[in-house]
């Protein structure tokens, strides 16, 4: 192989033409070699040329100037990282290489210089989606000259991933049942959609146990809080109170938290035997959202205390002397608007139909017991495009419930719409209700347990 070693190739005659090989002939540039383009001269080299690597990328690397790359999201994000200083005319494409883009981002990190004028990355999180960029100069720094606008290739929605995924109409719901991460890829932008709306739903308290004598407090629903400024104008059945806004996301992952129910306590056995109480239900937490467990339900091992404890929705007071015994108080701590309402006081009645306080709710405080049962307070009730939860959508789900008054007799109190439970059942799972109060007649019962919370967040998609 003969070898020729210039430093420039001119034509015999001025302005004319030089011819490399002949018609057939192959000229292989090896890897690495940068071919720049002088002035504004085109053709060979010429600006905004690239040569595709079909070597497909499927994590961060640093790109080289008159290269295009394919990439693939499908294992996670990849962050493509532009030259460092930059020349005139040096040019970078990248493609999506199987669709996965518009779930796994792909970021161009500007590595100091700007993109379109602008000092920050460019992220494509549109499936399918191409870009090319050349840079120009310091100002406007890489230009991307694709027949798109950088717009057509970030997706305007919120993009996320995470719990259980559902659709109903334009709009996206992430159902969370228990432990779970919320990541979004795409944070959107104000063409389509930037925020998400929540209900987060704490523990249930539970129902206390009764002696021989009295019967137990119900257990407080846990907390509800609730923001969806697009259902705001609607009007349904046992509406809650709306939140003053939706919360504005960013590209990352989020927690999610989901409380569980507070323990019953087991049969108290003796009219004065303790720990008849049981526990509060657990906190709910998405972002900035705490929900609080709801409280337990009152017991009084020698009929002189027993009041209801505080939490989201406050827990019933057992039945018992003197008189009244306090429900705990509801929106503990506080926050606005309020998650819930105090569980119900009781009375010791000269009858013997002693009952216990009711728990208190999402949209209502719970009843006071004796001489009649006690019913917990009403939950709130949501369509199911705000979380099907396993319904159709277009009906409605009620949550947070707070669990009704335990009885000495004759009859049982019912639970709060919402999963309440009535006197001796435990509050339904995922709904955050209370437990009911512990009753029988003239004989000791168990505590039961409050229903465990739920996460669902909700976002516009397209």
């Amino acid at each position: 192989m003969s070898e020729i070693k210039v430093n420039k190739i001119s034509p015999r005659v001025a302005c004319g033409t030089t011819t490399l090989g002949d018609s057939g002939d192959t000229f292989t540039i090896p890897t690495g070699v940068t071919i720049t383009n002088s002035g504004t001269a085109a053709g060979f080299g010429s600006t905004g040329e690239v040569s595709w690597n079909t070597t497909v990328k499927t994590g961060d690397f640093t790109a080289t100037s008159g290269s295009g790359f394919f990439i693939n999201t499908a294992g996670g994000a990849v962050t493509v990282t532009l030259p460092s200083s930059p020349s005139a005319g040096n040019v970078v494409a990248v493609s999506d290489y199987n669709g996965s883009a518009g779930t796994n981002t792909i970021t161009l990190a500007r590595n100091g210089s700007n993109i379109n004028g602008l000092a920050s990355n460019l992220v494509i999180s549109k499936a399918n989606s191409a870009v090319q960029l050349v840079y120009v100069d310091a100002t406007t720094g890489w230009q991307n000259v694709t027949t798109a606008n950088p717009s057509d290739v970030s997706n305007p929605f919120v993009a996320a991933t995470g719990g259980t995924i559902t659709c109903c109409g334009n709009f996206k719901i992430h159902t969370f049942t228990g432990p779970g991460t919320f990541c979004v890829s795409s944070a959107g932008s104000p063409s389509g959609s930037t925020t998400v709306e929540y209900l987060v739903v704490a523990g249930g308290g539970s129902g206390s146990a009764k002696g021989p004598g009295d019967g137990g407090g119900g257990g407080g629903a846990g907390g509800f809080r609730f923001a969806s400024p697009t259902l705001a104008p609607l009007t349904f059945p046992g509406k809650p109170l709306n939140g003053p806004s939706a919360i504005t996301v960013t590209a990352t992952s989020f927690p999610i938290t989901v409380g569980g129910g507070g323990s019953g306590a087991s049969s108290p056995g003796g009219p004065c035997a303790p720990a008849g109480n049981g526990a509060n239900g657990s906190n709910s937490i998405f972002s900035s959202i705490t929900s609080t467990g709801g409280g337990k339900g009152g017991y009084n091992p020698s009929r002189s205390s027993g009041t209801g404890s505080p939490g989201g929705s406050g827990g019933g007071g057992n039945a018992g002397n003197p008189s009244p015994v306090a429900g705990g108080s509801g929106n503990t701590p506080p926050v606005s608007p309020s998650q819930g309402n105090n569980g119900g006081g009781s009375i010791f009645p000269s009858s013997p139909n002693s009952q216990g306080g009711a728990g208190g709710g999402a949209t209502a405080v719970g009843a006071n017991g004796s001489p009649g049962v006690a019913a917990g307070g009403a939950g709130a009730g949501l369509p199911t495009g705000f979380g099907a939860n396993g319904e159709s959508c277009g009906s409605f789900r009620y949550y947070a419930g707070g669990g009704a008054g335990g009885r000495k007799e004759p009859a049982n109190g019912s639970g709060g719409v919402g999963g309440g439970g009535d006197t001796n059942a435990a509050g339904t799972t995922n709904t955050g209700g209370g437990g009911g109060g512990g009753g029988a007649n003239g004989s000791s019962a168990a505590g039961t347990n409050g229903g465990s919370g739920i996460v669902v967040i909700r976002y516009k998609y397209q």
